[in-house]
This record gives C-alpha cells, structure tokens and sequence, in this order.
C-alpha cells in the first residue's frame, strides 16, 4: 500500500434484538447474521469469532489451491477453542481442522496452503493475541 493510499475501514452496525441476541450486518447492507450469546437463535460471540477465523483462513486456501490449477470442489473447517476458566473466558488454544475435497489436490500443497493461510495471510489470526496457539490439521478425500 503506497503512503497516500487510504486505509481499508470495515464498517459494521450490531442491532440488539433483545435477551442475549444481536443481528450484526455491514452498515448499509439488509444482510445479517444472528449472534446469540445463549446459543439459542445463532452462534455465540466467541463461536463467531471461531467461525470469522475458519472462514478467513478458508478464503486464502481455496484461492491459494486455485492459483495452483487444484481447484476446491469442497471445504468443511471445524473449529474448537479451549476457554479460560475465569472472567473474561478468553480463548487459550484453538484447533482448525481442514477437510478439503478435490481433484489433483497433493496433501503437500493443501499442507502449505493452510500453513500461508493460518501464519501469513489472514487478517483475522493476524488480530487475535500473538500468543494464542493456532494449530491445524488436514483431511483429504
């Protein structure tokens, strides 16, 4: 980014829909996305963050195995994310397991794929603590 070139700015509105639930969009866009910190009506904040980070680090695999000509033909990342057992519960460890479907797909590319996505490339991961552990694991089928 050269030095007159303006920041990007991410823009979002999150309106209370009462109890613990919020409809978080774009400002200015109809689309939204429940948060629920009960669970009940949608993903919880901490479940959205995890959700933010599969799918942040999944946009760079796919279009890292793209530019490779191995194409995803499909994706599945689960997340688990071991809590603190105090207040804020924060996350300690998380885990991200890829299963990745493909014609041509090498597990030595999808391997460097996640490994770009998870350390380099995702902004996501790049704004949660450093010293939080990322692993990864991978599924081909």
């Amino acid at each position: 980014m050269s030095e007159g070139t303006p920041k990007k700015v991410n823009h979002v509105v999150v309106r209370w829909d009462g109890d613990h639930r919020f409809d978080a969009s774009r400002l200015g866009s109809e689309k939204a996305i429940r948060i629920d910190a009960d669970a009940l009506t949608g993903p919880g904040p901490v479940d959205t963050l995890l959700c933010a980070l599969a799918s942040c680090t999944g946009v760079d695999v796919v279009d890292i195995l793209e530019k490779r000509r191995t194409p995803v033909q499909g994706m599945t990342v689960e997340v688990s994310g071991d809590r603190a057992n105090a207040v804020p519960a924060r996350l300690t460890k998380v885990h991200l397991t890829y299963k990745l479907r493909g014609a041509g797909i090498e597990r030595v590319h999808a391997e460097r794929a996640i490994e770009l996505a998870v350390t380099k490339y995702c902004s996501v991961r790049d704004s949660l603590a450093p010293d939080l552990p990322v692993t990864w694991s991978l599924e081909l089928a």
